[in-house]
């Protein structure tokens, strides 16, 4: 039936200027931090209409902590013989090649892409990439919030297994196909970002020791998997807060970070890779807030209308993952 509404909306000609294929992409992975590893990856390859042409999906061993096996379900054991990202990284950039890359929050899935391939010594073939969120923005859809779910809910695709790569690009791609459409009998110009590949890697040190060794910062350990994740009583941040965020700039270490509304990465989550990186996560808006992150600006909560009445700077989650990889050290750390 999905294929049939699609196909029902579809302008003629189709718009001359679209790519002639996509690469529908999910990754999971150990965490969000710049050493991050992935561990799990699925693509559906599209056509130049968004109808499905193959799928693909493999294990992968981070040779390291799986990270939140409470979210990907991914435990030490099950990627215990799993193969590394260097020995699938040729089937991977098979899938990729010559396609438009198409994530939802493409610059999280596209960063850490781009570092395994880094870390392997090779790059990976994709140039372009496409947020499905940014489309859905595009094409105003009446979504409550910008996660996978929603989307899927509103094109009534059907989840089996949230946060599974497989079925994550499957959704997706469902999800997407629609969209395409509808981009394209309303000519609009699709949302396609540049892909720049790294040309070397250097893993450099996890910033949670560093933090643990100042502040006593405690993991805690969930299903029986050894895995760490932060308490929710965070310990005060060992940095001064150096200010505001300026827009196009860098996070630094002790910046006030607070959030509003959903995110598409799992709040938590996303709130233990900024207290990784060196910054204070606020429960709350004041003049002392540096930034702001939301997806839904135009929102009136209290606190999108705080940050507006403050002067506080506003980015939203993709921007937000794209800065933590490359968080500025404070003045006179470590």
């Amino acid at each position: 039936m999905l294929e049939d509404r699609t196909a029902a909306a579809s302008p003629t000609p189709w718009p001359a200027a679209y790519p002639d294929g996509y690469a529908v992409v999910d990754v999971e992975t150990t965490g969000l931090a710049r050493d991050d590893r992935i561990v799990s990856a699925a693509v559906y390859q599209l056509d130049a209409r968004g109808q499905v042409e193959d799928q693909w999906y493999t294990l992968v061993n981070p040779l390291r902590d799986p990270g939140p096996v409470w979210i990907h379900g991914l435990t030490s054991e099950v990627l215990a013989d799993a193969p590394l990202f260097q020995d699938i990284a040729g089937e991977f950039a098979k899938r990729l090649d010559g396609r438009v890359l198409v994530a939802h929050n493409a610059a999280f899935d596209w960063s850490m892409i781009a570092r395994e391939y880094a870390r392997a010594g090779a790059t990976a073939p994709v140039r372009q990439r496409l947020c499905t969120i940014a489309l859905s923005k595009e094409l105003k859809l009446p979504l409550p919030n910008h996660k996978l779910e929603s989307l899927a809910a509103h094109y009534g695709v059907v989840q089996q297994r949230a946060h599974h790569a497989l079925d994550d690009a499957r959704v997706l791609a469902e999800a997407f196909r629609p969209s395409l459409h509808l981009a394209a009998g309303a000519g609009l110009r699709l949302p396609l970002l540049a892909c720049q590949p790294l040309t070397e890697w250097s893993d450099g040190p996890a910033a949670a020791p560093a933090y643990s060794a100042r502040v006593g910062y405690q993991p805690s350990y969930r299903n029986g998997a050894g895995t760490w994740r932060a308490s929710r009583k965070r310990p005060a941040c060992p940095y001064p807060n150096p200010g505001r965020y300026t827009p196009g700039g860098q996070l630094k270490q002790g910046m006030r970070v607070a959030f509003s509304g959903d995110t598409s990465i799992d709040r938590e989550l996303l709130e233990d890779r900024a207290v990784e990186a060196g910054l204070h996560v606020a429960t709350s808006i004041s003049r002392l807030t540096s930034v702001l992150v939301t997806n839904d600006p135009g929102s009136p909560t209290s606190k999108v209308v705080k940050a507006r009445s403050f002067g506080t700077p506003v980015i939203d989650e993709a921007a937000f993952v794209q800065l933590l990889s490359h968080v500025t050290p404070a003045e006179g750390g470590a």
